[in-house]
């Protein structure tokens, strides 16, 4: 007897040409599960990852018709300048392109020299304003840590929804300052940082080992609690900033078992608006 769900798979593979993430989602079923239902069928023609690679071939091109350097189309694609090259090597700039781009280049020098003084001027005035505002902080008691903490939870972090009840503590970002500081509000709750899980979240593109040695070394935190990092598909028609050496990803920390530090977040975020509402209430007077 032909499995229903197999067979309803297989339709959806072959005449809508659904990939394996898209029948997943419509039949709610996992991964393996999917995967086995599908045995012996072709993936659609869109899903290979060879014609991803000739768009952006085809987007190099067209780069380089616009007047774009090598360097330029390189660094704008997120390939390496000798691929870039092997793309684009059969056109040649235009002579009165180059000649358009070089003056150009000639006012954005001297643009950049007037300009000179003003950003020494005003990159002074950062660095004094900064250093006023660090004097306003001064340092965290516990108070401070737990109030800050539930502030940028509730920022950044999953919260639970009327239709959808969640109660699991995880908290995402890519800002290491952010994350260090809502480790140290886990640890004034009395979660050491070899309790939660660690996952690091980044394209496929990057390097996702060297982005977790990164991650741990730069919070101190163990190894062996970070999960199989989460590949995100690289799209190449999107022009993305942030790539290179710089780009470790997010790190997704995740806290087992915090029901209870779900609620205690809860109940100081509600207690902080009511505050700030009760504020607004006697600052409009009757």
């Amino acid at each position: 007897m032909t499995d229903p769900l197999a067979a309803e798979a297989r339709r959806l593979r072959v005449e809508e040409q659904l990939s394996v993430q898209q029948i997943r989602a419509r039949l709610g079923i996992g991964r393996d599960r999917a995967y086995a239902l599908l045995r012996g069928v072709p993936p659609p023609e869109w899903t290979r990852r060879p014609r991803a690679r000739d768009a952006t071939r085809a987007e190099a091109e067209r780069l380089r018709a616009a007047g774009r350097s090598v360097n330029e189309i390189a660094e704008q694609l997120g390939v390496a300048k000798s691929t870039a090259y092997q793309w684009v090597r059969h056109l040649p700039l235009n002579p009165d392109e180059a000649t358009a781009r070089q003056r150009r280049a000639h006012s954005k020098a001297m643009t950049d020299a007037r300009w000179g003084a003003y950003r020494e001027a005003r990159d002074a005035d950062q660095a004094a304003e900064h250093e006023r505002a660090a004097g306003v902080v001064g340092g965290l008691d516990e108070r401070d840590l737990l109030v800050l903490g539930a502030a940028i939870y509730w920022c950044e972090g999953a919260k639970s929804k009327p239709w959808r009840r969640a109660v699991t503590v995880q908290f995402v970002n890519s800002d290491p300052g952010l994350l260090a500081l809502f480790l140290r509000f886990l640890e004034v709750c009395g979660i050491d940082p070899t309790v939660p899980t660690y996952r690091v979240s980044i394209h496929e593109s990057a390097d996702a080992e060297a982005a977790v040695r990164w991650w741990a070394e730069r919070l101190r935190l163990p190894p062996d609690r970070f999960r199989r990092s989460v590949l995100k598909r690289h799209n190449p028609t999107t022009v993305r900033r942030n790539t290179g050496d710089d780009y470790h990803g997010c790190l997704v920390i995740t806290v087992p078992r915090s029901r209870a530090l779900y609620w205690r977040i809860e109940g100081m975020i509600a207690e902080l608006f009511r505050i700030a509402e009760d504020a607004r209430t006697r600052n409009d007077g009757p």
